[in-house]
């Protein structure tokens, strides 16, 4: 079965919710014909400047307000269902921890809220801390963490129920090069793995090395969606590199590409990816340092979420 062919993850038709005064007036047009579908297994980016609409389709899709028209399914069945919502993962974009709580305790706090039963709240959360990089620090309060630190904290809790459809607003926001990694490596396992998941960031790098799929709102519209490689493609141009040659047989082969082209080619050198070469760097440095202070590396991704037995 093709990918195209399977029900819809999240299927949105005609999208608008306008916001009201006490008298019912409307004040806002938040969102605006807006059609969305997620498929299974799909990493979706919803892009779009400060007040375009994502923060409010975010909250219809997760059933916190009401449509002023349109359809809104999330796994087939209304997002306000309580059936629905359990099978929902969500990462707010300012994770509201509780200070005196240990992450541990937090992720036992969020499985109790979801009927996980004992045991399994507790293989899952040590599963997760040691995914998120957080074992050693798994009894420490949240509260003498770093923001970064408290991140993968709420990215932990937003796995906890095993959702089939994530959605991660900024979920690097606060992270450090080597965490911002991990967590694009993560949600890309997590896709393989037939998670849905949708991801807003306004860094737009981070986006592009992991969404299949992208829209950019702006007041309330889309004005683009497609596959990113589609998007992004430079049409009129091609990118040819070859080994570094001696001047020599660099001016023959320019000659010769300009007298097939009919004018002057673009020479450079490429660089090394910076995200790359930091992450290089830090995994040298690691080989020597003592036991981590902070986040430490993170683990495999946990065995429930990959429905392997455990």
């Amino acid at each position: 079965m093709t990918l195209d062919a399977t029900p819809p993850v999240v299927d949105v038709r005609g999208l608008v919710k306008v916001f009201r005064d006490f008298w019912r007036r409307p004040t806002v047009r938040a969102v605006n014909g807006v059609d969305l579908t997620l498929r299974s297994g799909q990493v979706f980016g919803l892009l779009g400047p400060n007040g375009s609409g994502k923060s409010t389709t975010i909250k219809i899709l997760l059933g916190l307000l009401f449509p002023t028209a349109g359809t809104v399914r999330v796994l087939g069945n209304s997002p306000r269902l309580v059936h629905t919502k359990r099978h929902i993962g969500y990462l707010p974009e300012e994770s509201h921890l509780y200070r005196y709580l240990t992450p541990r305790e937090t992720l036992d706090f969020y499985g109790r809220l979801f009927a996980l039963d004992r045991a399994t709240r507790r293989l899952r959360t040590d599963q997760l801390l040691e995914m998120t990089g957080l074992t050693h620090a798994a009894d420490r309060p949240v509260g003498e963490f770093s923001k970064g630190m408290a991140r993968r904290v709420g990215l932990a809790q937003a796995l906890i129920n095993d959702p089939q459809f994530l959605i991660l607003d900024e979920p690097t926001a606060g992270l450090d090069p080597l965490g911002c990694r991990q967590v694009k490596d993560l949600i890309l396992a997590l896709a393989k793995r037939g998670k849905t998941i949708l991801l807003t960031s306004h860094l737009l790098a981070d986006v592009e090395d992991v969404c299949d799929r992208l829209a950019i709102l702006y007041n309330g519209s889309i004005r683009a969606e497609g596959t990113v490689q589609a998007l992004l493609k430079v049409p009129d141009a091609v990118t040819l590199t070859v080994p570094n040659l001696p001047p020599e047989q660099m001016r023959a082969v320019l000659a010769l590409l300009r007298t097939q082209i009919g004018s002057e080619p673009r020479v450079d050198h490429p660089t090394l990816d910076l995200e790359q070469f930091f992450l290089d760097v830090i995994e040298h440095a690691g080989d020597s340092a003592a036991a981590p202070t902070g986040a430490a590396p993170t683990g495999r991704v946990a065995a429930f979420l990959s429905g392997e037995r455990t």
